[in-house]
C-alpha cells in the first residue's frame, strides 16, 4: 500500500513545485500571436473585444504594419493601446515596436527613451526571440546616441542567442563598435565579461600598430593569446581583408593630374608636395611604390586612362584633380582600379566602392568651427559667409553641425560689401535698438550689443575678413569671439594686415603651424612658395601619398586617424577622407597655435 501511495505523493508534490514556480510568470502576461488575419480584421476584432484582448489585437497590427513598411500607421495603431495597463509581456513588446520605430525615424534617443522601462527586468522570462528583438533594439539605440562601448556589451551579451545570417551581422557590427572607440578611450575602458574584454583587447592591438604588415602581426599574437574568442574562431570580415592586404602589398600607383591648363600650377604643387613625402619615405628605409605620372588633359577618356592604367599594372589611382572628372567617375557602377580622387563629387551622390574622395574641403574647415567653438563653451552664434555657392555651401556645413551639437544660430547671412558692411552688423547684433534706448539715458552711456551672442562665424577672403574685425569694433562689438575658416589667413607674415585680424581663431593645416616640421622645411628650400598660401596644396599633395598606404587599414579599421600636414585624416562612410585641423589665434600681428580643446 505503502508503495502505491508513494508515487502519488511525488506526483502531488510535482504539481505543488510546478505551481509555485509558474505562479510569479502568471503576472507576465501573454505575448501577442503571430497574426493569421489581416490588419484591417485585427482591428475589427479588436474593435468589439474586451480591453485585454483588444490590446493583443491592436499590438499584432502594428507591429504587422511596422513590418511591412508603414511606420505612420504602426505609430498611429500603436497609439491607441493604454501602455500604463499593460503587463510585462506586452510592455516590453510594444515599448520595443516604439523604439523599432524611433530608430527607423532616426530618433535614437526617443527609442533608448522607450526601452527605459521596469517591465524589462523580466525580459528574460520571455521567448528567445523576443530576448533578442528587444536587446538588438537597446543596440542599435546605444549605438545612435553614441555610445559605442554600451551597443557592443549588448550585442556581446546576446550574441549566444543568434544563428545564422542574424549571427553574422551582430559578429561584424561587434567589431564596427569597439573598432570605432577612440584609442585613449580604448586604454581605459576594463570589462567584467571575458568576451568582451578580448574584443577591446583585439581592438586596441589592431589600432595601436601602424602598417598593415604590423597590424597582421597584432592580429595573429592576439589569436594565439585568445584561441577560444569568437573573433579568434571567425576574425570580422575587415580583418580578413587586412590579411589579404598584407600579402598583396601596393607597388604601383598612378599619379593622374593635370599637367596643362589652369590647374596646372595646382597640380604641380600637389605632385611636388606627393613625390617629397615619397622621397621621404624612401630615405627612411621604406621600399615606396613605384609611381607613374600620367596627363589628365591628354588621356582622351577615363576609359581609355583606365585600360592603359590596367595595362601598366597599376594598383591605385591617385586624381582626377578636375571635379568633372571625378563627377564622372562618380556615375560609374564601379571602377576597375582603387582611386583616390583629389577632389570631390557632387554631394549626396552615390559613388562607386572602389572610389575615395580626397581635398582641402572648405566644409571640413566650418564643420571644426563648429566643434571648438562648442569646446569652448560657446551656445549661441550669429554667421557671416561670403557671398556665392562657396559662402552657400560653407555656411550650410557649420549650420548642420552647430544644430547637431546643440547650438542656437540666431542668424546667418551673407557678407555685406565694406560700404554695407557697418549696417548689416549692427542689425545683426541689435545696435539700433541698443541706441533707440540709449536715447533716453546719458549721453556718455556707449550702446550695447544683444547679449544672446556667444560668438560669430566667419568664412571670408583676408581682404573681407580685415574689414569685419575693426567693424566689430566700430559698432561696439570689438569683444565678440571671431571663428573662422584658413580662407581669411593669407599665409603672408604681413604683420599690419595680421593686426586687423587681432583675436580671431581659425582652423589652419599643420603644414601652415608647423614651420619645422622636417617635410615642409625640405619642400620650402626648394619651392619656397610652399611657405605661403600654395603650402596648403604641397600638404595635401603629401598627405595622398601617405593616404595612398593607409587607405586599407582607414577602411577596415574605421577609427583610424591618420596624423597628415593638411589635418588629422579621416575616413567617412562615403569614403570620403575628412579633416580636422588645429587652431591658431592672431595675436599682435602674429599667427599664434592654440591648444587643442578636445
Amino acid at each position: 500500500m505503502t508503495a502505491r501511495v508513494r508515487p502519488l505523493l511525488l506526483l502531488a508534490l510535482a504539481l505543488l513545485l510546478t505551481a509555485c514556480a509558474s505562479s510569479p510568470s502568471s503576472t507576465l502576461g501573454e505575448l501577442p500571436r503571430t497574426p493569421q488575419a489581416s490588419t484591417e480584421q485585427l482591428l475589427q476584432q479588436a474593435a468589439t473585444a474586451d480591453p485585454e484582448e483588444a490590446a493583443l489585437l491592436r499590438l499584432s497590427a502594428a507591429d504587422q504594419t511596422y513590418r511591412r513598411g508603414d511606420l505612420v500607421r504602426a505609430r498611429s495603431i500603436l497609439e491607441q493601446v493604454d501602455l500604463a495597463i499593460l503587463p510585462p509581456a506586452q510592455q516590453i513588446f510594444a515599448r520595443t515596436l516604439l523604439a523599432e520605430l524611433a530608430l527607423a525615424n532616426d530618433k535614437p534617443d526617443e527609442a533608448l527613451a522607450a526601452l527605459d522601462h521596469p517591465a524589462f527586468e523580466r525580459l528574460m522570462e520571455l521567448p528567445v526571440e523576443q530576448q533578442i528583438r528587444s536587446q538588438l533594439a537597446r543596440a542599435d539605440a546605444l549605438e545612435g546616441v553614441g555610445r559605442p562601448l554600451d551597443a557592443a556589451r549588448e550585442r556581446v551579451f546576446i550574441a549566444p542567442l543568434l544563428e545564422g545570417n542574424q549571427a553574422q551581422d551582430n559578429h561584424e557590427a561587434i567589431w564596427r563598435l569597439v573598432s570605432g572607440i577612440p584609442p585613449e578611450q580604448l586604454a581605459q575602458t576594463q570589462a567584467a565579461d571575458a568576451d568582451l574584454a578580448g574584443w577591446l583587447a583585439l581592438a586596441a592591438a589592431v589600432q595601436g600598430a601602424g602598417t598593415v604588415g604590423e597590424q597582421q602581426r597584432a592580429i595573429d599574437d592576439w589569436v594565439a593569446q585568445h584561441p577560444a574568442h569568437p573573433a579568434a574562431r571567425q576574425l570580422p570580415e575587415a580583418l580578413i581583408k587586412l590579411r589579404e592586404l598584407a600579402s598583396q602589398p601596393l607597388d604601383h600607383i598612378a599619379l593622374l593630374l593635370p599637367l596643362d591648363g589652369q590647374l596646372a600650377a595646382v597640380a604641380q604643387a600637389l605632385r611636388d608636395g606627393f613625390l617629397a613625402a615619397y622621397y621621404q619615405a624612401e630615405t627612411s628605409g621604406q621600399q615606396p611604390p613605384r609611381v607613374e605620372i600620367y596627363d589628365s588633359t591628354t588621356i582622351g577618356s577615363l576609359d581609355s586612362f583606365y585600360r592603359q592604367a590596367e595595362a601598366d599594372g597599376v594598383q591605385m589611382v591617385i586624381g582626377p584633380l578636375e571635379k568633372e572628372l571625378v563627377r564622372q567617375l562618380g556615375e560609374r557602377p564601379r571602377l576597375p582600379i582603387t582611386t583616390l580622387a583629389l577632389n570631390y563629387s557632387d554631394a549626396g551622390q552615390n559613388t562607386p566602392p572602389q572610389l575615395f574622395q580626397f581635398g582641402l574641403a572648405a566644409e571640413d574647415e566650418a564643420r571644426e568651427v563648429a566643434r571648438r567653438a562648442w569646446a569652448d563653451g560657446h551656445r549661441s552664434a550669429i554667421a557671416l559667409a561670403a557671398r556665392g555657392d562657396w559662402g552657400n555651401r560653407v555656411l550650410e556645413a557649420f549650420q548642420q553641425a552647430w544644430l547637431e551639437q546643440g547650438g542656437t544660430l540666431l542668424a546667418a547671412e551673407p557678407l555685406a560689401e565694406p560700404v554695407e558692411l557697418a549696417d548689416q552688423i549692427a542689425d545683426l547684433l541689435q545696435l539700433r535698438e541698443s541706441e533707440t534706448r540709449q536715447r533716453g539715458m546719458s549721453s556718455a552711456a556707449a550702446p550695447t550689443r544683444r547679449s544672446d551672442v556667444d560668438f560669430l562665424f566667419l568664412a571670408a577672403t583676408p581682404q573681407q575678413a580685415q574689414q569685419v574685425k575693426p567693424t566689430l569694433a566700430f559698432q561696439y562689438a570689438g569683444d565678440l569671439p571671431v571663428y573662422a575658416t584658413s580662407h581669411l589667413h593669407a599665409a603672408t607674415g604681413n604683420r599690419s594686415q595680421y593686426q586687423d585680424l587681432e583675436g580671431i581663431r581659425f582652423a589652419e593645416t599643420p603644414w601652415l603651424l608647423q614651420p619645422t616640421a622636417p617635410l615642409r622645411q625640405r619642400v620650402t628650400q626648394q619651392w619656397p612658395a610652399a611657405d605661403g598660401s600654395l603650402g596648403r596644396l604641397y600638404a595635401m599633395g603629401a598627405d595622398a601619398y601617405l593616404l595612398a598606404t593607409r587607405l586599407p587599414q582607414m577602411l577596415a579599421i574605421p577609427s583610424t586617424e591618420v596624423d597628415g600636414l593638411s589635418g588629422t585624416l579621416l575616413l567617412t562612410p562615403s569614403r570620403r577622407v575628412e579633416r580636422h585641423l588645429p587652431w591658431a589665434e592672431f595675436q599682435g600681428g602674429r599667427v599664434v597655435p592654440l591648444p587643442a580643446a578636445f
